[in-house]
């Protein structure tokens, strides 16, 4: 067989590749595919226990979203950790006291390998970095009830910022339920 694997572009986080791939019933299909720099995004809960939301225009959506802070590791300097405190700094102003991991996956593994680490970021500091230069970023503290009420009436239609939502909610019931069962 001949097996072709070509780069089709490339930029600062991700590559499109075009290769041949023999299928496991014998028949080859030409597939693209995007390689991607793993990726963090952090729920940030302040002292009020309000989650810190953010709004950003998205050209590939035409429109502003509201999301979770969330950016790409700097390749094979950063750990996800680091990142996630880079990146909450550089989009709300806040560093975390506290960082706990909620869950690490694909985001679009049918023609992407980004690879997404979630984190919750609690005990914030205000010690802010420069966002980045693309970036006009507004933060936009949320109660969770008002955040879940933004995912049931479309209001939030990023899937990063709804599955960290959930995650977040769902570790801080647990962390609750937990605590009050142990008493």
């Amino acid at each position: 067989m001949n097996h072709s694997k070509k780069l089709s572009y490339t930029c600062k986080i991700f590559s499109v590749w075009e290769e041949d791939v023999l299928l496991p019933n014998g028949r080859t299909v030409s597939q693209s595919w995007i390689e991607h720099q793993p990726t963090v995004a952090v729920a940030a809960i302040n002292h009020n226990h309000e989650l810190l939301l953010i709004r950003q225009f998205r050209k590939a959506t035409g429109q502003d979203l509201l999301e979770i802070p969330a950016g790409t590791m700097n390749k094979g300097e950063e750990s996800p950790s680091a990142c996630a405190m880079r990146e909450l700094a550089e989009e709300t102003g806040f560093r975390a006291g506290r960082l706990s991991p909620l869950f690490a996956g694909y985001l679009v593994p049918g023609y992407c390998n980004e690879f997404m680490y979630f984190f919750l970021a609690q005990d914030l500091l205000y010690e802010p970095l420069p966002p980045d230069e693309d970036e006009r970023i507004e933060v936009i503290p949320t109660r969770f009830e008002e955040a879940r009420a933004l995912l049931e009436n479309g209001t939030i239609i990023d899937a990063k910022t709804a599955l960290g939502i959930i995650l977040a909610d769902n570790y801080l019931k647990d962390k609750t339920n937990s605590s009050k069962t142990s008493l």
